[in-house]
């Protein structure tokens, strides 16, 4: 089994050391870096290129948006779980766009956090229960139609590629999954967002999570 590679932000040094010593337990993981402010932390994620890193939202010198924003261009390779206190819309949906893989509150049980890496790690993406009806705004194209009749729009490999696009999953990995080709994945991707009358792939995940395809990836 690889060992997931981690690093944690969070200016709260015995927060730190708490979910350090929380996944130092657990097998199969691995804490490779810590850093306090949001600079350091960017340096960190630079240099140690983890599988993921762990960020609080509410960091000194740079926000965890920010953060995440600017690691999502520097360092893409690099899977981002915003852990915080912050319940609100306003604080879930931007860090989402921005590119984060996972938002999970800081109040869950210890194996929720162990739960969203590993699922992170597999390639999906991983939202609090607590939040994840709200994570996303409603989209307009939601409203009109039940999932089962939006659903049976969909052919049975339209859904396959939109659900596993929805977890984060890339073209070639969701080609891999499938054995299909990248380009037959783009032309099913392709039809079944034309059908449904989405654009982005935030507009999918906001489609899976009303459509419970973000609950497990098999």
């Amino acid at each position: 089994m690889s060992i997931i590679r981690i690093t944690l932000a969070d200016d709260h040094p015995i927060v730190l050391a708490g979910i350090k010593s929380l996944l130092e337990g657990v097998t199969g993981i691995e804490v490779i870096g810590e850093a306090t402010t949001g600079p350091s932390a960017l340096d960190m994620i630079q240099r140690l290129l983890p599988d993921i890193a762990v960020i609080d939202i509410s960091l000194p010198g740079l926000s965890g948006l920010d953060l995440a924003k600017q690691a999502a261009d520097l360092v893409p390779q690099v899977k981002l779980l915003a852990l915080t206190v912050h319940e609100d819309r306003a604080y879930v949906q931007p860090v989402i766009r921005a590119g984060a893989r996972g938002y999970l509150l800081k109040r869950s049980a210890a194996d929720e956090l162990i739960r969203a890496i590993r699922a992170i790690a597999e390639g999906g993406i991983y939202l609090d229960p607590a939040i994840a009806e709200r994570a996303l705004p409603a989209s307009p194209d939601d409203s009109g139609s039940s999932g089962a009749t939006a659903t049976a729009e969909l052919s049975q490999r339209e859904t396959e590629v939109l659900r596993l696009i929805s977890h984060g999953l890339s073209n070639k990995e969701i080609g891999g999954r499938l054995d299909i080709s990248v380009k037959t994945v783009e032309t099913h991707k392709a039809r079944g967002i034309e059908k449904l009358g989405l654009r982005t792939r935030s507009d999918i995940v906001r489609y899976g999570m009303a459509h419970r395809w973000l609950e497990n990836l098999d």
